[in-house]
């Protein structure tokens, strides 16, 4: 009897020596320097798509809305408000004990007309405007006020060469858009951090921009924590050390700093056929989507090294970097599949289309455990 009992112990110790060891979590590896977050989607927080929730669940402590809370799903008209999609969305987040990120207040992109326009067609004036922002901020970020960790109040509001961009908001109410965004922002959830977020942040005439912007709202006694420094980069831009350079520019005033819409593309920029729909054009393919039939492994090993390299320079900066996020949670829902260039099969994420993680992810994780 005791023979076999040995037997069978030995077996047992074979097999969980033998077992597959459990995949690390970007969240726990990184849990001394920063959160980790990734964008959802409404069918990913209902579990529509099992593995990619169990992605989301088990790889991040942080949650960015994509698309549910801009304005033209959650506000589509004058009196009519979309909140179930959202509501899901904080529910999943305050479940799973994750930072809830609003994403966004203000923006010139997917917002209906009826915005900027009167009954007739014709625009509406600066305080009209300014009544109607400071309505859908109390109502939006007033329910969920105590929920909602940080809100990126307003989003791409300048330029590349530094200049306020020419959009309706701009048009219409100038500068001062920006600053009663924060302003109602405040108002409508004072214990939520407020945000200014933008891509290419690392290129120094927008960088300074956001810094004569954050020292005019605190100048009126208006209230910024932070900047999101939009990450979509690509395999051999930005130089790295431009990045590190505005980390450094906007922790230097007391501003959490987070890089927000993290995704690396491997794709050719596409010049002159930006806009471009390949899915109507097959001459274009083999120039445009040269990846469509799979990524060679000497392209993956180079994402791979460029997310190392990333995720290095976040982690010599941890101090400074509160949350990093990924614009997406695998690389068949990635929206650079279908921007700039509609059609093609960009391999951007740490997850591929089976969800299961890259040599990138790997990489990632050995910054932090080697």
């Amino acid at each position: 009897m005791k023979i076999k009992l040995n037997i069978f112990c030995l077996f047992l110790l074979s097999v969980w020596s033998t077992a597959p060891a459990a995949q690390p979590s970007l969240k726990e590896a990184y849990s001394s320097d920063f959160l980790v977050g990734c964008a959802v989607s409404d069918n990913q927080i209902q579990n529509k798509y099992p593995k990619e929730t169990e992605i989301i669940i088990g790889q991040y402590n942080s949650i960015s809305p994509g698309n549910l809370l801009k304005w033209g799903l959650v506000h589509p008209k004058p009196q009519q408000y979309n909140f179930a999609p959202a509501d899901r969305y904080v529910e999943f987040g305050q479940k799973h004990n994750m930072f809830i990120v609003g994403h966004t207040l203000v923006w010139h992109n997917q917002i209906p007309q009826w915005v900027f326009q009167d009954n007739d067609g014709n625009s509406i004036d600066k305080d009209t405007l300014l009544a109607r922002m400071k309505e859908h901020i109390f109502t939006v970020a007033g329910r969920y006020k105590g929920k909602v960790n940080g809100w990126d109040v307003v989003n791409e509001a300048i330029t590349d060469d530094g200049k306020m961009r020419e959009n309706n908001w701009f048009k219409i109410a100038g500068r001062d858009y920006v600053i009663k965004a924060f302003e109602y922002a405040q108002q409508a959830d004072p214990n939520a951090e407020l945000y200014y977020n933008d891509y290419s942040m690392w290129r120094k005439p927008r960088r300074d921009a956001v810094i004569e912007l954050v020292k005019e709202l605190r100048a009126r006694g208006i209230r910024i924590d932070g900047v999101g420094m939009q990450g979509h980069w690509s395999l051999t831009h930005p130089p790295l050390e431009k990045a590190e350079e505005s980390i450094i520019a906007f922790a230097s005033l007391g501003l959490k700093v987070m890089i927000t819409e993290v995704d690396v593309t491997v794709l050719p920029w596409p010049g002159e056929y930006r806009g471009a729909d390949i899915t109507k054009n097959e001459e274009l393919r083999a120039e445009l989507d040269p990846y469509h039939e799979g990524l060679p492994d000497e392209v993956q090993q180079q994402l791979a090294k460029r997310y190392a390299d990333i995720f290095t320079l976040f982690h010599k900066h941890a101090d400074k970097i509160s949350r990093v996020t990924f614009w997406g949670v695998q690389d068949g829902k990635s929206w650079k599949n279908f921007w700039p260039v509609k059609g093609r099969t960009d391999y951007v994420l740490l997850f591929d289309r089976d969800c299961k993680p890259k040599p990138a992810f790997d990489a990632v994780i050995r910054v932090v455990k080697p």
